[in-house]
């Protein structure tokens, strides 16, 4: 059993990290995406870097807010 919970924390340190919000951010946006593609028949390659660059200029902003 302890594995498991070894493997299970690894991976949430891996895919979360530091800021919980970049990976809901990530996941809102490969759902749009993929909400985009499939729902709407839009070729919305272009959403997830965008979201990428946004979702990081937020999370340097915060962090460097909280070091001043």
């Amino acid at each position: 059993m302890k594995w498991i919970r070894s493997f299970a924390l690894f991976w949430y340190d891996f895919v979360v990290g530091d800021d919980w919000r970049v990976a809901v951010g990530v996941v809102v946006a490969l759902g749009a995406t993929a909400g985009l593609v499939h729902g709407a028949d839009v070729n919305a390659w272009w959403l997830l870097p965008v979201a990428v660059v946004v979702l990081l200029g937020l999370s340097l902003r915060r962090a460097v807010a909280a070091a001043r």
